[in-house]
């Protein structure tokens, strides 16, 4: 699955189509059984036969569908089962006794052999089997019923989710946008006292970065290449107000072209390495190292460790890495390793991407 900001809504589900297209088939198969039982050993198979074979399927029909369309509705979901029972006691008995006066009424089939008077025990047993197959029938129309509903709430589930996950992504960019420039013009309001000439080609710089941000990175996804052109010009910038004790160093390339990625998710380990990794007056490094091998792509960062609390560090710029985090859960899930944390004097952070 591509990555992408712009989660998809699932379709409609096709299963609906596929159950009509089994019910037609169970079905024609049913009505059909007559032709297929046709020989020496059976009655000729006329019009009369037919019509007369076709009574019990068609009063199977009727149980399965006043359930399927009507019952299971109106009692089994809404909760009222005796109801549902009942109706179904009273829906089977009506019709046997139906099925029974259509046979009355049609003329007797004509045997060659006469046939023998059934006892009481026959007609007993003749009516327990026919409770249980429309019982059965009654039983498989829920059973059919409850496996569609299962799947129609099964994909609103999905869709909720789908849903969610965007509102929550754009949620997530929204806040990432204005942070990234309040850190930014904090670096550039630094720069001011330190030398005007060099603010200036800084805000000039700014201008391209922020054209990046509002317009390239509005996309769902954006090109490795530029990504990392966005990223090299932004060290640039906040290299302009290092102090001299700060020792920096790059490593920035891709193997490809034509390789999409989603845009800003190095930006916020690199801007934590900014804000904690530079002492002011006690020697300081940050170390980042960017690379593609085929399908995957590396970000490690390796800065000094001098964290800055709420007095030092105006930007807000805490909420960086949970933001990241999180873009990573919903855009690449099971598809990258993101770990971060303090060894010694050392702030370590990686953050590994397949693409």
């Amino acid at each position: 699955m591509n990555a992408t900001e712009n989660i998809a809504i699932p379709a409609k589900p096709p299963y609906k189509g596929v159950g009509r297209l089994i019910h037609i088939v169970a079905w024609g198969l049913l009505f059909g059984l007559p032709f297929f039982f046709t020989g020496k050993q059976q009655q000729e198979l006329n019009l009369l036969n037919y019509v007369r074979s076709e009574i019990v399927p068609l009063s199977f029909m009727l149980v399965f569908y006043v359930n399927y369309l009507l019952l299971v509705n109106r009692f089994l979901f809404s909760k009222h089962p005796w109801r549902f029972f009942s109706s179904n006691i009273l829906l089977i008995a009506f019709t046997m006794v139906a099925v029974h006066l259509v046979f009355q009424l049609l003329p007797p089939p004509e045997w060659h052999h006469p046939r023998p008077e059934r006892e009481w025990q026959d007609v007993v047993g003749f009516l327990v089997v026919n409770v249980f197959l429309y019982t059965l029938v009654a039983g498989l129309s829920v059973a059919i019923k409850m496996t569609g509903g299962w799947y129609e709430m099964e994909s609103m589930r999905k869709e909720l989710e789908a849903s969610r996950a965007e509102a929550e992504l754009q949620n997530l960019k929204s806040q990432l946008n204005p942070h990234f420039l309040f850190n930014t013009l904090n670096n550039i309001y630094s720069l001011i006292a330190i030398s005007p000439e060099r603010a200036q080609g800084a805000v000039h710089d700014l201008s391209r970065l922020l054209r990046y941000v509002l317009y390239e990175s509005s996309q769902p996804l954006v090109s490795l290449e530029k990504d990392l052109d966005f990223v090299r010009n932004y060290v640039e910038l906040m290299r302009i107000r290092l102090p001299e004790h700060v020792q920096l160093k790059t490593n920035i390339q891709e193997d490809t072209t034509g390789v999409s990625i989603a845009p800003l998710l190095f930006i916020s380990p690199i801007e934590n390495a900014f804000k904690h990794g530079v002492s002011n007056n006690k020697p300081s490094f940050i170390d980042i190292d960017i690379y593609q091998e085929k399908d995957r792509i590396t970000c490690t960062i390796r800065n000094s460790y001098f964290p800055k609390d709420a007095t030092q560090d105006k930007s807000g710029s805490g909420i960086g890495l949970l933001n990241l985090q999180r873009r990573l859960e919903l855009l690449y899930p099971s598809r990258h390793i993101f770990t971060y944390g303090r060894e010694g004097e050392v702030y370590n952070c990686t953050l590994e991407l397949k693409l």
